[in-house]
């Protein structure tokens, strides 16, 4: 086959994929696909569910897009102002948590599998009910999704009169209130003054994306793992933390012999790759005997920690201590995050407890780009 048309070829087999994967959005004037989906509640919902309201605002959101988050306020928001006016609001999912790389949730500590909607739904108090559509993705297929957020406004005979974005601006002044513009027209019994905008966002995460979080867990993977050894003073230099890269560091201790330790420790490489595009670096420092070194070093390989990896080779632990953490008692893993300027701005002693260190890394990183 000549050279031209493999290549033609390959270009139309890729166009038509790409087109499967992303289908064509719902159009003005579209009956509302019907749906089964499942809520953080334990209910599950479908559109006979709204059956008695006016106007159903049908919002697909998620729980590890910056942009979705920085909407939480404003839909919880809507959802307070209109829900005593015959407006029916209910969020979906319609992600697929398979399909998200780890270095796509650097701004959240939640990914979008239905037991972390779950949990986000309590931390944000969400009162509108919040639906997951990952498992089967046909509900985002049927309206066409595109991003996170993306909405779907319809009147009572549930035909669409709105779709798009929320508002112009998800992190700095708002001058078009677009959503509630519609909203606002439909109860007035007037034409929605837009019936179409742009969304912005992060794309919806379709399962064929798996594919690509395979391979970049591959990448990872075959990072190469070294272990530096380290004295008293530069264990009080990781501490004081004035590099001039300004990054929140974390900083955990442990050894091979330790169980607790190398039970987390896949945990933090977790951490390390979601978070490492930010302001964020992670260190390990072994306590194993220096002439163990080796055996550290494999036990890190193993495990996959592509980090800054240190062993400490001073003789004075009670030095070593104090220097890192004069509140820590000695018993390891021992897990702690410095803030630039040697901060401490969590600590622990003991296994970790995965959500809580990464509400702590999000925290200071912040949640929006």
């Amino acid at each position: 086959m000549p050279k031209l048309l493999i290549v033609f070829c390959s270009l139309l087999f890729a166009i038509a994929a790409r087109a499967a994967e992303q289908p064509p959005m719902l159009p003005i004037g579209a009956t509302a696909p019907d749906f089964k989906l499942p809520g953080v509640d334990g209910k599950t919902y479908s559109l006979a569910n709204f059956a008695d309201a006016k106007i159903l605002v049908v919002i697909f959101t998620c729980n590890h897009c910056p942009t979705a988050q920085a909407y939480d306020d404003r839909i919880i928001k809507m959802y307070d102002d209109y829900k005593d006016k015959g407006v029916a609001l209910v969020a979906i999912n319609p992600n697929d948590a398979t399909g998200i790389r780890l270095d796509e949730l650097g701004y959240t500590e939640f990914s979008d599998s239905f037991p972390e909607m779950k949990q986000r739904a309590k931390d944000r108090n969400f009162k509108f009910p919040y639906l997951d559509d990952g498992q089967t993705q046909i509900t985002a297929r049927a309206y066409g999704v595109v991003a996170t957020p993306h909405v779907y406004i319809f009147d009572q005979a549930r035909k669409l009169r709105y779709v798009g974005r929320i508002d112009d601006s998800d992190v700095k002044t708002v001058k078009s209130h677009d959503a509630r513009n519609a909203i606002d027209a439909m109860l007035a019994g007037k034409p929605v003054p837009v019936e179409k905008t742009k969304v912005f966002g992060c794309s919806t995460k379709w399962a064929t994306k798996n594919e690509d979080v395979k391979k970049s867990l591959a990448k990872w993977d075959a990072e190469p793992v070294t272990l530096s050894t380290i004295d008293l003073e530069g264990v009080k230099k990781l501490v004081a933390n004035n590099d001039e890269a300004k990054k929140l560091r974390l900083i955990n201790i442990w050894a091979t012999w330790c169980g607790p330790c190398v039970i987390e420790l896949p945990e933090l490489v977790e951490m390390n790759r979601m978070y490492r595009k930010r302001p964020f670096e992670m260190i390990t420092i072994s306590m194993d005997e220096p002439e163990k070194k080796d055996r550290a070093l494999e036990k890190l390989k193993e495990l996959k920690v592509a980090a800054t990896n240190y062993l400490f080779t001073g003789e004075d632990r009670d030095k070593f201590m104090e220097a890192l953490d004069a509140k820590w008692e000695g018993p390891v893993p021992h897990t702690m995050l410095i803030a630039p300027g040697g901060k401490v701005i969590y600590r622990h002693t003991g296994e970790i407890d995965p959500l809580e260190l990464k509400k702590a890394i999000v925290g200071y990183l912040g949640r929006t780009y």
